[in-house]
């Protein structure tokens, strides 16, 4: 049955992870009721959407399948569909697209670009620079500890502090000589002290509207020790963000940003990610992502109480979010990341995963990230490094973790890692 038949809207969500989980669930609570479609999904996504077997890089494919399809609205997950140009073709056959450009895509597809426009849109950022040979890289360090990213996209994991000059030399290697992600440069920057703060927006080529704070958890061990990751988990809302500092926050990180990019000819549409430090100075911009946070999004979207489909909706039309102001719950949520053994560096698969519905059974919100239902006998397996998202809401920090913690242990899988101190600064916050 088509759209207009029966009066729902068609939306077609890109990506097959925890974050497009999230963004399925909340696209379910809209009160437009809107058929959902997933490409490619995941187990637990095809609870809630129909699947669509197309790789998130087949572009061509999956503009054929929206068109095909019917659909009202396409929501671009990951970054690799928006830097390959997903939203230029799905505008081109006039398909309302969530997401940026591939020019706009830039700021996350290249870190080198991303630099050159915090600094002529007067955003505070490190003092940097941009090495092409490991002896330019070596030569451009002045102090140690120092920041090492690769420019082009790295899945997470092409960020570096380097604490002397031998481990700054083994990442330049890898970036550079053993091209551990592709051709590319890399950006030495200065490494900022202080706290982390991811702040997204919602951006319609004109304005932006920062949605809730949230702090995420890089490294894999507890303590923020060992190597970085994708992300270990996230919590929602953060201590000392109240509503004005957010608006003080997105005057400064988002909005400078969405002004240039207009002017240059390259409107921003969908969401802006600042990971933004927090420092004695005031707050200096580590770096932008161009659509939604993981984990941070399995913390934010469950708290949102607006209607997910009219914002999205509205954020593909020039200035379509005017007046918009978003609404949260008052409680928190706390999201922690199950990750397979191995992870970051080479992760195991084809694990059975226990506990799913027990996890459930308690009121936390299991999204799935890196899953996939094995052939022979329809058992759910771990299919990637970040298995597994568990979501809980509470009135408190406190209460809010100890339900996700609760849930996340009742599931269970081979060398399941899962970090024991996520929002532990907030609970510890709350009861200084």
């Amino acid at each position: 049955m088509s759209p207009a038949a029966d009066a729902r809207p068609r939306v077609l969500v890109v990506g097959a992870g925890g974050r497009e989980h999230a963004i399925v669930r909340a696209l379910g609570r809209s009160a437009a009721r809107p058929e959902l479609l997933c490409a490619p999904g995941n187990p637990g996504i095809e609870q809630e959407a129909r699947l669509l077997a197309i790789a998130v890089d087949d572009i061509g494919g999956l503009a054929d399948a929206a068109e095909q399809e019917g659909c009202d609205l396409v929501v671009i997950g990951p970054e690799v569909p928006l830097v390959a140009g997903l939203a230029d073709e799905l505008t081109r056959r006039g398909i309302a697209a969530f997401g940026p450009s591939a020019a706009a895509a830039r700021l996350e597809g290249s870190k080198e670009f991303a630099k050159e426009v915090m600094q002529a849109a007067g955003v505070p950022t490190a003092r940097w620079s941009v090495v092409d040979d490991v002896a330019s890289g070596m030569a451009a360090i002045e102090r140690y500890p120092i920041v090492l990213k690769f420019d082009g996209l790295a899945a997470g994991k092409g960020v570096v502090i380097a604490a002397d000059a031998a481990q700054a030399q083994a990442a330049l290697e890898d970036f550079l000589v053993a091209r551990r992600f592709g051709a590319g440069r890399v950006v030495v920057e200065d490494c900022l002290v202080g706290e982390e703060l991811s702040l997204l927006a919602l951006c319609d080529g004109v304005r932006a509207v920062a949605m809730a704070p949230a702090q995420d958890y890089k490294r894999i061990f507890d303590g923020d020790e060992g190597p970085n990751t994708g992300g270990m988990g996230s919590y929602s809302p953060v201590p000392g963000i109240d509503a004005d500092k957010m608006a003080e926050l997105s005057a400064l990180v988002h909005q400078p940003i969405v002004d240039l990019m207009r002017e240059r000819g390259t409107p921003f549409h969908g969401v802006l990610y600042a990971g933004i430090m927090l420092t004695a100075e005031g707050p200096w911009v580590l770096e932008y992502n161009v659509r939604f946070g993981d984990p941070e999004t399995q913390a934010v979207l469950p708290r949102l109480r607006s209607d997910a489909y009219e914002l999205l909706s509205a954020a593909t039309r020039p200035g379509g979010l005017a007046g918009t102001e978003l609404d949260f719950d008052d409680g928190w949520a706390v999201t922690l990341v199950l990750a397979g053994a191995g992870y970051p560096a080479a992760p195991q698969t084809g694990d059975v995963i226990s506990g799913l519905d027990e996890a459930a059974r308690d009121g936390a919100e299991v999204t799935h990230a890196g899953t996939a239902r094995r052939e022979s006998d329809g058992a759910i397996v771990t299919a990637g490094g970040r298995v597994l998202n568990v979501t809980a809401l509470g009135p408190t920090a406190a209460v809010a973790r100890d339900a996700a913690y609760a849930a996340a242990h009742r599931i269970d899988f081979a060398g399941r890692q899962l970090r024991g101190d996520i929002a532990l600064r907030a609970v510890e916050r709350a009861s200084a």
